[in-house]
């Protein structure tokens, strides 16, 4: 079965307060009640960058141009336990963007100190790729999850080629 190509973007801000990154809680389907990176499916006849630019509009109001997307790596997620679940993902990194972001019918966004990710409403995953790739390290991440289709069986990292 082929993973379905998705995107992630992950907006990056510094204030006096250190640095933050943009999540938000998913009110409707796949992952819903959970605190997720802004993003989702490519389109056919998109490109990931141009479904990340999309995206972003669609569930926080806000546009990013596609010149200003940094490609951080890849997340492979496979679901055993559903492998119509699986899922290639290209993850984003902006720190520029236009507009002020807002809550949508799918995301309600809020800023989180990156040093305090709130791991613990996300899914298990994140806090084993997301830090390294907001601290600048490109990678490809292979996430297995368990049959609960929650919980990480195991987690393999290589430097990322950028292809």
């Amino acid at each position: 079965m082929t993973a379905a190509h998705v995107t992630l973007c992950f907006l990056l801000r510094n204030d006096a307060e250190g640095e933050h990154v943009l999540l938000g809680t998913k009110k409707t389907g796949f992952g819903s009640g959970k605190v997720v990176g802004v993003g989702g499916h490519v389109e056919p006849g998109e490109t990931a960058v141009e479904a990340a630019v999309r995206e972003v509009m669609e569930e926080i109001n806000v546009v990013v141009r596609a010149a200003d997307l940094v490609q951080a790596g890849t997340v492979d997620f496979i679901f055993p336990a559903r492998p119509e679940w699986n899922m290639a993902t290209t993850v984003y990194l902006t720190r520029t963007w236009i507009g002020e972001p807002s809550e949508s019918d799918e995301i309600a966004p809020d800023w989180y100190p990156v040093a305090r990710l709130p791991v613990e409403r996300m899914w298990a995953d994140a806090e084993h790729w997301l830090p390294a790739m907001i601290a600048g390290q490109r990678i490809a991440v292979q996430v297995d999850l368990a049959p609960d289709n929650q919980s990480v069986a195991s987690v393999y990292t290589v430097a990322w080629s950028g292809s």
